[in-house]
């Protein structure tokens, strides 16, 4: 059992300068800044992502989300009066059905018919979709236009940036009328070539993973440094502050996880106390599955491997993990990560690595250096 401290939200909350926000990403990737923070010796050093090599251990693994972002957002306008609302598709729910979030959802009614605006396009017909509520209360849309989702959501979706991203950009529903560059910044360069019929399609990206270039790749690579994929499936509830007085009371989104047969021959050989992992849904993997890896999943992947078959799943599951301070971690011992939001159970897992107190500490150097935080700005490094 995992005994987490019943602490205060209010815990969570540090004083940031909003001018800190980043709205646009490092160009290149690589050359956003990295706080380094050597945990036993409590000593910073400030540095460049693309010194990340110079950090690893030869002959250890690098852990990494490889889920794949889709332009989930939709700005849609109803067909029987003309009213326009925005939304996300949320998760697939089988039989061509998705559960989405629909802002202004009280406005709607069931079998209301949206036509999806595509960006930069305001008139002729676009992809369909027909929203319902299911039994739990919950919004789902079905795809009443021909064709596959995938294929409208090419057509006429928006990348799923975060709110605060496109509130300080100010972004309309006519404003955004080229997504290509969102599409490109917003998506690790190690994921899926496309989610649907391979992987499961994410609705936020893995940011931690946004920093990486091929090049920088390659220089892990040439340390002698072993890349193993995981999968989670970035759900909406990373946006989700911590509204609970106490963070024990949260109610923990679920996001769905996948490892491949390669993935998990490459941890079950990995050694976690020199290995890196990439961001904290990586995190959230690994901890999940524990330490060391079941004799059940190694034989698995054993057997997919001899059948010529690494890309075969061995693993998948669904995880509410809430890592919080008093979390006893197996797997993670170092991390890449970013600058997270208060009041964030992002921030509750990295405190509950480095401690909150200290990590706060950290936070307020960082702000004191000019460091660009959240999604789109720079990295800590944590190290034993």
């Amino acid at each position: 059992m995992v005994e987490r401290l019943d602490l205060s939200t209010s815990e969570l909350d540090y004083p940031l300068d909003e001018s800190l926000i980043a709205t646009r990403p490092a160009n290149p990737r690589d050359s956003a800044r990295m706080l380094v923070y050597f945990r036993r010796e409590d000593r910073i050093e400030h540095r460049r992502v693309r010194d990340l090599p110079e950090y690893l251990v030869a002959g250890s693994t690098m852990v990494v989300n490889d889920t794949r972002v889709e332009p989930l957002r939709f700005v849609a306008r109803r067909l029987r009066d003309g009213r326009e609302t925005e939304g996300l598709f949320v998760e697939s729910r089988g039989e061509g059905r998705w559960a989405i979030l629909l802002k202004g959802a009280r406005r709607f009614r069931d079998k209301d018919t949206l036509e999806l605006i595509a960006p930069g396009v305001e008139t002729g017909r676009g992809d369909m979709i027909e929203v319902e509520r299911n039994a739990q209360g919950e919004w789902e849309a079905r795809f009443v236009s021909e064709g596959s989702a995938e294929a409208a959501w090419m057509r006429s979706g928006r990348t799923p940036l975060p709110p605060y991203i496109l509130k300080a950009r100010k972004v309309r529903r006519d404003g955004d009328a080229d997504d290509s560059a969102d599409r490109h910044d917003y998506q690790t360069v190690y994921a899926w070539e496309r989610a649907i019929g391979h992987g499961l399609p994410s609705c936020a990206a893995p940011t931690a993973g946004l920093h990486f270039t091929k090049e920088l790749l390659e220089a892990v690579a040439r340390k002698g440094v072993t890349i193993a994929s995981v999968e989670l499936q970035v759900g909406s509830g990373t946006f989700k502050p911590v509204e609970s007085a106490r963070l024990i009371d949260h109610p923990m989104h679920r996001e769905r996880c996948r490892i491949l047969a390669g993935g998990l021959i490459a941890l079950a050989a990995s050694n976690p106390a020199l290995s890196l992992v990439v961001g904290t849904t990586s995190v959230r993997v690994l901890e999940t599955i524990g330490w060391p890896i079941s004799a059940d999943l190694a034989l698995a992947a054993r057997q997919a491997i001899a059948a010529g078959d690494p890309m075969s799943v061995v693993a998948e599951f669904d995880t509410r993990l809430l890592i919080s301070p008093g979390y006893e971690f197996h797997w993670t011992s170092r991390l890449l990560t970013n600058f997270h939001l208060p009041r964030s159970t992002l921030l509750a897992l990295v405190g509950a690595l480095v401690g909150l107190d200290r990590l706060k500490a950290l936070y307020q150097e960082a702000q004191r250096e000019g460091y660009r935080f959240y999604s789109l700005g720079d990295a800590m490094l944590i190290l034993p």
